[in-house]
């Protein structure tokens, strides 16, 4: 990101602020729902929406609409994944959502970004972004962060099909929800 475009980014969030963020629907609840679906008898399969931004103590609530589902935080306790949540947050596992219905909750706390995926569907593209009020963390930076660290010569980079469908922090901040779109639904 150019120093300009974090600069406009840094402006319109401060904006927000001073509005008191209002007109942004995910700020109004202290709860928010993220449905996880499946389309093409599993062939797509995404997060609903597919980033979001929220105030630090919104509890995230992860939907199973079909299909078996995790929402995962990309954490090292998590099979060696990259840190991509705020340090300072807990890492969190929903472990397999097999029944339409079937729910997994979190309350987020530290301020910045948090990046998770589906377990059986991150190759797939199956990811989603939260940003609690700031975007700042680990899940601010580049994929490839840690790459030379090694202390995390073990992380296990994130897939280039998982990379490709992250939305961008500037389309999070910019609209406070951003949408999956393009796939049609059974």
């Amino acid at each position: 990101m150019k120093r300009r475009d974090m600069l406009r980014a840094g402006g319109r969030m401060l904006a927000g602020l001073a509005t008191g963020l209002a007109g942004m629907p995910a700020l109004a609840t202290s709860v928010v729902e993220i449905h996880m679906r499946s389309a093409d008898l599993g062939a797509h399969a995404w997060f609903d929406p597919v980033g979001i931004l929220v105030p630090a103590g919104t509890t995230v609530r992860w939907i199973v609409d079909a299909d078996v589902h995790t929402a995962t935080a990309y954490h090292p306790i998590n099979d060696d994944r990259p840190l991509r949540i705020p340090e300072a947050a807990e890492p969190w596992d929903s472990d397999y959502l097999v029944n339409p219905g079937d729910a997994f909750e979190r309350t987020l706390t530290v301020e910045g970004v948090y990046d998770y995926f589906c377990a059986p569907h991150e190759l797939a593209g199956m990811v989603g972004r939260i940003i609690v009020g700031r975007p700042t963390g680990p899940g601010a930076l580049p994929f490839d962060y840690f790459t030379g660290d090694t202390a995390a010569a073990a992380w296990i980079p994130v897939p280039q099909e998982a990379r490709a469908a992250f939305p961008s922090i500037e389309a999070i901040m910019e609209t406070g929800r951003v949408e999956r779109s393009g796939i049609a639904v059974d």
